[in-house]
This record gives structure tokens, C-alpha cells and sequence, in this order.
């Protein structure tokens, strides 16, 4: 069916004007509301405005405008039925093939600190949503587009087919159009759900919407029995990994994806120029130095056995140094805010490697999610970052300066080890990492038993623990392993007892009073 009419209201009018000159040279009427008719008007588009179109006013300061049977109507008549087509010629309205929609700012209203209810209730579309799902619902007759990134396609199937859409790209610009509302509409009721009585925020609301959409097919899950797929968050957060950019290599597996994105969650937590290489989840080794290069070499020495085949994240760009000595191992993922060219050059002699870039940003999604039986559990992130004014020194000796650096380093990683976690550093690195096991003391001697296996001295490192010391046993492992100072959350029933440890063991320790669990 030719395009004959396009009723056209945007809130976001990007591109609005060069595409509503190309409908034009379709000879396409354009009808159009307030703001977007106003904007057409002034570079010299021919417009209806919509009470001229359905001779009524708009009314209530413009709440109602496009609800009317002519605009609805128009969208929704079925062009299969006569009935449908009687009605309109009865009522001499025209068909309205093309709706071009996109709705209020309400998540960017609601974004702002100082938002009110009143002016978030104020950017609730009613009458765009309802013109979408009209059109969408009608998609054997109509084109309903809502994201301005699909207008060259729209004018690619003008041209191509005389001034009409192929019903393939209907359907595909509908199911579009309704993931587009149900997602603003979720946007409303978590908006909503989270206010009490008094209209204050809650820190989760009474309903929660998610919203994902698929980024990508996977060849299969953990297992390869296991089918899979990778979905990106519609709250855009960036310098998430669901935002990165592929530069070379295999398509991302999903193992791939899980691991990338620990990798990258713990990096871009340093200031310093930093590595950190994953495998199964865990980082198997993490330093800061003055360049890439040696914060790689560094975290390499930690532990070179699982460092093969791992993924490698850094916080600086990756230069021709670094690209040399990655290329010495087998890696299966890089990420990085940047690659050099003559970088790039050599990470290609190796094809399959996975080079990934992504902006270096801070930011973090609202909420921390775990999928368990018949529900989910959700937290807040853990982006909590001590500093030394933080924590407290419980011991009779107290840490030099270059030992209270490496503590809060030390701390910085056993965040995203997995729980219970043992880490022991010096001068910027780890040398010892002891993840996932049921005791703590297990996971201390793991760490040793590791250091021992990469030929590293645990002697004068510190050590880090995700949470408390439920007995002086898992200190004196560390203690006896080389350790001379410690940091944990403390809080336990015998933290004297473990003081008192440390106290006859002549070490620093100091107590964060902050845990780091991390399952």
C-alpha cells in the first residue's frame, strides 16, 4: 500500500527534518503535532498541524491532541476488511500509513537529582504510546518507527519500492514499537512502585521491570549442551561491557563474556595504570606499575599457569610494548579503552585472539541481580573503595607507608576474588591468590601453595581477606606463609583473640569494618 499520509510527533527529533524531506519527495502528506510541526514549518516543510487535520483544538495545555477517531481511525483500519475501508470513506477519513513516534523524556526527567513527581508525571506520554500500538498492531498496513537510527532504512525502502515498506520491515518496525512502550511503561512503574506513602524513594520499588535486549546469539552456555545468549541492558550505563567494540577475532563465547566482564569491573577500579588477568571468574593475577607493559609482566608472574588461555583487561591503552609481550602467551581476550595501530598490527598475527575496546568510565547500574529458583535476588552494586582514613590499625605495630598502599591495593582485589578470598601483595602486585573455597583457611593456604608453584617469596607481602578471621588459625597460615601485615572487615566474636594473633606475631593489622563477599 503507497504511503500516502505520515503522522509525525517526536519528542527526540533527530534526523526528523532531512527524513520528512525525503517522505516529500514521495509526495507524501505530512501531518503533524505542535512542536514538530512548528520545527518543519520554519525550514519550509508543508505540514497539517493535527487540529487543522481533525478540525477539534488541542486542549488541557496540550494532554489531548492526538487522541481523536480520525487519527486512530486512520491507523487502525484494516486494510483486508471492506467494512474498515467503508467506515472511513463514510466518514471521509484517510488512511494513515506511516507513523513516525517517539515519546517524552521520562527517563532522562527522572534522572535528574532535583526531579518532582509533579514533573515526572508531567513527561508521562499517553497519547504517543497510543498512537504506537495502533500503528504496530495494524503493521500489515502501517509503518510505525520509533528509534530515529531506523530512518535511512525507511528511506532505503521508499526508493526501493516505490514509496511503500515491505511487511517483513513492518513487522520488524512493530515488534520495535512494542518494546519500545513496554520498556517506557516499565520505566513509569519502577519510577512509581519505588515512592512511599510520602513520596519518598525507596531503595527498590514494590515492582521491578527489567528490560534486555538480545546483543547477541551464542554458540552454546557454560557447556556446550547448554544454548545461550548475550542480552544489553536498555539503561544505557557506560563503560559497561555490554557496550564494547570488537576490533578482531572468534565471536565472544559466553564463558568469554563472564570472564571479560570480572576482568573489567576490576581494573577500571584503579587509578594507577593497571592489569588484571581472569580465568574462571577469578582474577589469577593483578598489578599496578608506571606503564601497561609492566603492570602486565607483573600480574603474569603471579600465576602463569592459569594465566593461559585467560582474559586480560587493562585501565590504559595498550601500546606496541604490551602488545609484545601479551603476544608471548596464549591469550583468549583483550580489553582495553584503547589499541594502538602498530599494537593492533601485531595482536593480528594471531587472528583469533579477541581484541576488545571500551571507554574507561565509572558508572554502574542501579542493581546487582542473581537468578535463583522462581525469582531473583537484587542488591545494590558493591562499588565500595576504601581509603586509609577508612580503616583503623588494631595491632601494637602499625604498617609503614609502603605496606599501607599495598593493603589497600590488596584490598581493592580481594573484592573481586571469589568468596572466601586470600590475597597477598607487595609492591603493587599480587604474588598469592586463594578464591572459592568453603574455609578461609583453605583459601590461605591455596594462596601460599600458588606462590610456591610460580617460584614467588611470600616473605614481608601483605594480605588481604574479603571478610573476617572466624579463628587465629587462618592468620597464623598467612603469618607463617611470609606475611607481615593484614587487612580485613573484622567483626568477629574473636577478633581479640585474633589481635592478640597478630600482636604476638609482631604484624600490622587493621580492620576495614567493611565485608566484600563476593559468590
Amino acid at each position: 500500500m503507497t504511503i500516502k499520509h505520515a503522522l509525525i510527533s517526536v519528542s527526540d527529533k533527530t534526523g526528523i527534518v532531512d527524513l520528512v524531506q525525503k517522505l516529500r519527495q514521495h509526495g507524501i502528506t505530512i501531518i503533524s503535532t505542535g512542536g514538530t510541526a512548528e520545527l518543519l514549518s520554519k525550514v519550509g516543510i508543508p505540514v497539517i498541524e493535527v487540529s487543522d487535520y481533525t478540525d477539534f483544538p488541542e486542549m488541557l495545555n496540550g494532554r489531548v491532541k492526538t487522541l481523536h477517531p480520525k487519527i486512530h481511525a486512520g491507523i487502525l483500519a484494516r486494510i483486508d476488511m471492506q467494512s474498515h475501508q467503508n467506515t472511513l470513506n463514510k466518514a471521509s477519513i484517510p488512511n494513515i500509513e506511516l507513523v513516525i513516534v517517539n515519546l517524552y523524556p521520562f527517563r532522562q526527567t527522572i534522572a535528574k537529582n532535583d526531579c518532582s513527581l509533579d514533573e515526572a508525571i508531567e513527561n508521562i506520554d499517553v497519547g504517543g504510546p497510543t498512537m504506537i500500538r495502533a500503528a504496530a498492531k495494524n503493521y500489515a498496513k502501517v509503518a510505525v518507527v520509533t528509534d530515529p537510527q531506523d530512518y535511512s532504512q525507511l528511506c532505503e525502502e521508499l526508493d526501493l519500492n516505490g514509496g511503500t515498506t515491505s511487511l517483513a520491515t513492518r513487522f520488524n518496525f512493530a515488534k520495535k514499537a512494542f518494546t519500545h512502550t513496554a520498556s517506557y511503561d516499565s520505566a513509569i512503574s519502577n519510577y512509581l512502585t519505588s515512592l512511599d506513602t510520602e513520596y519518598h524513594r525507596k531503595d527498590f520499588p514494590d515492582s521491578l521491570n527489567l528490560n534486555f535486549t538480545i546483543a547477541q546469539h551464542l554458540r552454546y552456555g557454560e557447556n556446550p549442551h547448554q544454548k545461550a545468549a548475550f542480552y544489553r541492558d536498555e539503561t544505557f550505563v557506560p563503560g559497561s561491557l555490554a557496550n564494547y567494540k570488537q576490533l578482531q577475532g572468534k565471536e565472544l563465547s559466553y564463558n568469554n563474556i563472564a570472564d571479560t566482564d570480572a576482568a573489567w569491573e576490576c581494573v577500571k577500579t584503579f587509578d594507577k595504570p593497571a592489569c588484571v588477568i581472569v580465568k574462571h571468574a577469578n582474577p589469577c593475577g593483578v598489578a599496578i606499575a608506571e606503564t601497561a607493559a609492566r603492570a602486565y609482566q607483573l600480574a603474569f608472574l603471579t600465576d602463569p599457569t592459569s594465566a593461559f588461555g585467560g582474559i586480560i583487561a587493562f585501565n590504559r591503552t595498550v601500546d606496541k610494548e604490551t602488545a609484545e609481550a601479551v603476544l608471548k602467551q596464549f591469550v583468549e581476550v583483550i580489553i582495553a579503552p584503547e589499541i594502538t595501530r602498530e599494537a593492533q598490527q601485531l595482536l593480528s598475527q594471531k587472528n583469533n585472539i579477541r581484541i576488545l575496546t571500551l571507554p574507561l568510565q565509572q558508572e554502574y547500574h542501579n542493581y546487582d541481580l542473581k537468578r535463583v529458583g522462581g525469582g531473583i535476588l537484587v542488591q545494590a552494586p558493591d562499588t565500595t573503595n576504601i581509603t586509609a582514613s577508612d580503616f583503623k590499625v588494631v595491632t601494637k605495630i602499625e604498617p609503614s607507608a609502603q605496606q599501607l598502599e599495598d593493603l589497600l591495593f590488596a584490598w581493592r582485589v580481594a573484592k573481586f576474588v571469589k568468596s572466601n578470598a586470600i590475597v597477598f601483595c607487595i609492591d603493587g602486585h599480587t604474588i598469592g591468590i586463594g578464591a572459592g573455597q568453603m574455609s578461609r583457611i583453605d583459601s590461605a593456604r591455596i594462596a601460599s601453595i600458588k606462590a610456591q608453584q610460580a617460584g614467588l617469596s611470600l616473605s614481608g607481602s601483605v594480605v588481604a581477606s574479603d571478610a573476617f578471621f572466624p579463628f587465629r588459625d587462618g592468620l597464623d597460615v598467612v603469618v607463617k606463609a611470609g606475611a607481615v601485615a593484614v587487612i580485613q572487615p573484622g567483626g568477629s566474636i574473636r577478633d581479640n583473640e585474633v589481635i592478640a594473633a597478630a600482636d604476638e606475631q609482631r604484624i600490622a593489622m587493621v580492620f576495614t569494618d567493611v565485608r566484600h563477599f563476593r559468590h
